[in-house]
Parts: C-alpha cells; sequence; structure tokens
C-alpha cells in the first residue's frame, strides 16, 4: 500500500492527502549546478521506465510567473513580499499541477523546491521560521536530491553560460563592490544553507563537479528505488508521450 502524503506544515485544511500511486522527486542546489540539464536527462529516462512524468519548477505557474518577472524588474519589493509571491506561485503548482498528477500517478520532477525559499530568506533575515510557516502547505517530496557544488567549480560555469545575474549574485544585499564579488559571497552563503539543510532534511547528496553523466548515472541510483514501487501502465506508451534517448542509453545503462 502506498503511504499517505504528508504536508510540510498546516498544509491545506480543504485538500487532504491521500495514498497517491505517484511520486514527487526534488532537485535542489544553487544556481549553475546543473539542475534542468540533470532533470531533462531525468525525465526521458524516467518515461523509458514505463512512468508518466511531470516537470514543474519555480516561478513557472501561469498565474504568477509573469508578476513575478515584473517584480524583479522593479526592484521595488522587500524580502517578505518576495517571498509571498514565490508561495502563491508554488500554492498554483501545487493544487493545479502537482496534487493531481501525484493522483494520477506520475513522477513529479521539481526543478527546486521550498528549500530554495528557506536558503534564500534565511540569507536575508537570519532564520527561516517565517518562510517555513509561509510554505507549510508544501507537500513533502519522496526524495529530494542536493547537486552539490563549491564556488571554485560553480564560477567558471556560470561564467561560460553567462548567467551572472543580479538576483543570483545577491545584487539586492550589496555584498561586493561588483557582480563577480557580489555573486561568490552571495553563492558561498547560499552553499552553507543548503548543506545545513542537507543534514536537517535527509537530502540525497549529490557530488555535481563531476561530469554530466557521473551526476545522472548517481541521479538514477537513488531515483530507481521510488520507480520500482510505482505500478506500471498495463499498456505500452505511445510515441507521442516517450521521447527516446539517442546516446545516453549506451552513455548510462539503468
Amino acid at each position: 500500500m502506498h503511504p499517505v502524503k504528508q504536508y510540510f506544515g498546516h498544509g491545506l485544511p480543504y485538500r487532504p492527502l491521500g495514498r497517491f500511486k505517484g511520486k514527487l522527486i526534488a532537485i535542489e542546489g544553487t544556481d549553475g549546478a546543473g539542475r534542468s540539464t540533470q532533470i531533462a536527462m531525468l525525465k526521458e529516462w524516467i518515461e523509458l521506465q514505463g512512468c508518466a512524468v511531470l516537470e514543474t519548477g519555480w516561478t513557472r505557474s501561469n498565474l504568477m510567473s509573469k508578476t513575478i518577472e515584473a517584480a524583479k524588474q522593479g526592484n521595488m519589493l522587500d524580502r517578505r513580499a518576495f517571498s509571498l509571491l514565490y508561495a502563491t506561485d508554488f500554492a498554483d503548482r501545487l493544487e493545479n499541477q502537482i496534487i493531481p498528477a501525484l493522483e494520477a500517478g506520475f513522477v513529479v520532477l521539481a526543478d527546486r523546491y521550498i528549500y530554495t525559499a528557506f536558503a534564500r530568506d534565511w540569507m536575508r533575515a537570519g532564520d527561516t521560521e517565517w518562510v517555513e510557516n509561509v510554505f507549510g502547505f508544501a507537500v513533502v517530496p519522496d526524495l529530494v536530491c542536493y547537486l552539490r557544488v563549491d564556488i571554485k567549480n560553480l564560477v567558471p560555469r556560470v561564467l561560460k553560460s553567462g548567467s551572472m545575474n543580479y538576483w543570483e549574485s545577491g545584487g539586492d544585499l550589496r555584498l561586493g563592490e561588483d557582480i563577480y564579488d557580489s555573486f561568490c559571497k552571495y553563492q558561498k552563503r547560499m552553499i552553507k544553507a543548503f548543506d545545513q539543510m542537507a543534514e536537517r532534511f535527509n537530502f540525497e547528496v549529490v557530488d555535481a563537479r563531476v561530469s554530466i553523466e557521473e551526476i545522472q548515472r548517481s541521479l538514477r541510483s537513488k531515483i530507481q528505488p521510488l520507480l520500482s514501487k510505482i505500478p506500471y501502465d498495463s499498456e505500452p506508451k505511445s510515441p507521442a508521450t516517450v521521447h527516446p534517448i539517442h546516446s545516453t542509453p549506451a552513455l548510462l545503462p539503468a
């Protein structure tokens, strides 16, 4: 029998959780840790195992994504206002995407979860009690994989991608004389926050300093036991829902 899903805190009083067939897997880590690349590979691999997959990510709700982007451009809101915007985005995705998918037996892959909000708020306020209460309606994931990378390996990746932006550099905190200095200090704090949460919330820590293929192997080894607990469809999926991996299976055996 599938265990009853649990809320992180107070939950949604009008939305009791049941024994869902699906599994919720969160991939956490700092900017530049490689979450998006790994999730794309995981999605294809999980689908080939016979499971339907829903991918969701931070600030992707139809309700709030444009509002949050506009708020970032204006840079007029304090940290609590931003946390509430992110919480609204998450609530919309939780109720309209994540919970229905879990009920239907999907594997839900979340690119960042509530722990990103905890880390950001901790850096700006020194504690997470307030933001943890705000996100108390979140469903506890079945698995959280934390892609851990140190600042020495992170900086070259971000510079190569050209994505050292204002917010991921902690520009609102004025940590350094330029964006590079600010980015290094901000990401060091983010890594510290994630390291602390990894122990507190029992994250599965994955070394993200190694190659993309090695990271993927590690993630698959941690996710495979969850997939074995999901009943497969009696009929094979159609080509429209299963996207073949070209070179990946040979490189990354299941």
